[in-house]
């Protein structure tokens, strides 16, 4: 059974920080794409950034570029996006997931996804 659980989301003023975590279990393989999304109400899922769990590759939408950062610790199975100089627009619900794809940035391209944890940020 996979499970994705994510937490650290919180209320924040703009220009703060957060760290999210993603604890994975019940995946057999490690050839896996490990993906932050967001989604803000009445808005579409969209892509924030991804790591390939075996060879650490990451990518990134371009609008959080510079500001996030995607991180991974392989013994613990923990997915980690750490959110530097937040702004009112980066106000969602972040949800991690699980692709067996390359360079996937698409939600479809996902197959497994955590409850979602939700981030504001105050102006």
């Amino acid at each position: 059974q996979v499970q994705l659980v994510e937490s650290g989301g919180g209320l924040v003023q703009a220009g703060g920080s957060l760290k999210l975590s993603c604890a994975a279990s019940g995946l057999t393989s490690s050839s896996y794409t490990m993906g932050w999304f967001r989604q803000a109400p009445g808005k579409e899922r969209e892509f924030v950034a991804a790591v390939s769990w075996i060879g650490g590759n990451m990518f990134w939408k371009d609008s959080v570029k510079g500001r996030f950062t995607i991180s991974r610790d392989v013994p613990t199975n923990t997915l980690y996006l750490q959110m530097d100089s937040l702004k009112p627009e980066d106000t969602s619900v972040y949800y991690c997931a699980a692709s067996r794809l390359r360079y996937p940035r698409n939600k479809h391209e996902y197959e497994y996804w955590g409850q979602g944890t939700q981030v504001t940020v105050s102006s």
